[in-house]
């Protein structure tokens, strides 16, 4: 298990969960102070979808297909347990965070791909 895919996960996986979050309108009002759009909605549900997707792919293949999807699970728990615990205290940072994780998740992607 290596440090930099473990990290690209939990951030790539917490940035989808926090997408998926922000196409429900309960959260997206919490977060953004407006209902999302149709159009929102769906991209919002697209991008975090692939995300997850996404997140597996780099799990299954970087640390093989015995030990990646239960990686998979620990680190969308653990984004999964952040994201819930930023909606209940500090609602108005989880963009802040998703962009940060996101930003995060593509600097581990790329020192991955130099080791």
């Amino acid at each position: 298990m290596t440090p930099s895919i473990l990290m690209l996960n939990l951030c790539l996986g917490f940035a989808a969960l926090s997408a998926l979050c922000l196409s429900l309108n309960r959260h997206h009002g919490e977060i953004v102070r407006a209902n999302p759009s149709r159009r929102r909605v769906l991209l919002l549900r697209a991008v975090g979808w692939a995300g997850i997707g996404l997140s597996l792919l780099v799990a299954g293949e970087a640390e093989g297909w015995g030990f990646g999807p239960v990686q998979w699970i620990g680190t969308l728990t653990g984004a999964g347990l952040g994201l819930v615990l930023l909606l209940s205290y500090r609602p108005r940072l989880v963009g802040w965070a998703a962009a940060a994780a996101l930003g995060l998740a593509t600097t581990a992607g790329v020192l991955q791909r130099l080791a």
